[in-house]
């Protein structure tokens, strides 16, 4: 199986996690699970891009982290979304969109095309 180069992926990693957050609070650990069943294993975030991304986006008010005990008795650190969280993850959305379109005016849409 083929998995995506974590250079292609790297300005979408905030996009990704955001996007677990949008429903509820969560977890280092999780959020890298979740991440690896949603892309069919095609890409694993790194603990260091996670939790570099965490503390990016927390200091641009993105995400807010809270301490937390799980159900284990373990105390853990959980992130939520901000509403200037949100407001980014819909910009990445957008930009996504546009990034999609520009790039794939250089793919080659039929393999069979002749040249």
């Amino acid at each position: 199986m083929q998995e995506i180069s974590s250079d292609v992926i790297r300005g979408y990693n905030d996009t990704m996690i955001l996007y677990l957050l949008l429903e509820n609070p969560s977890y280092g650990y999780e959020i890298s699970k979740q991440i690896k069943k949603l892309t069919d294993e095609k890409y694993v975030i790194k603990e260091t891009t996670l939790y570099s991304a965490f503390t990016r986006m927390e200091n641009n008010g993105y995400v807010e982290s809270f301490s937390q005990d799980a159900e284990n008795g373990k105390r853990r650190t959980y992130y939520r979304i901000t509403g200037k969280g949100k407001e980014y993850y819909q910009e990445k959305c957008d930009e996504w969109f546009l990034t999609k379109d520009v790039v794939e005016a250089f793919i080659i849409k039929n393999q069979n095309k002749e040249n």
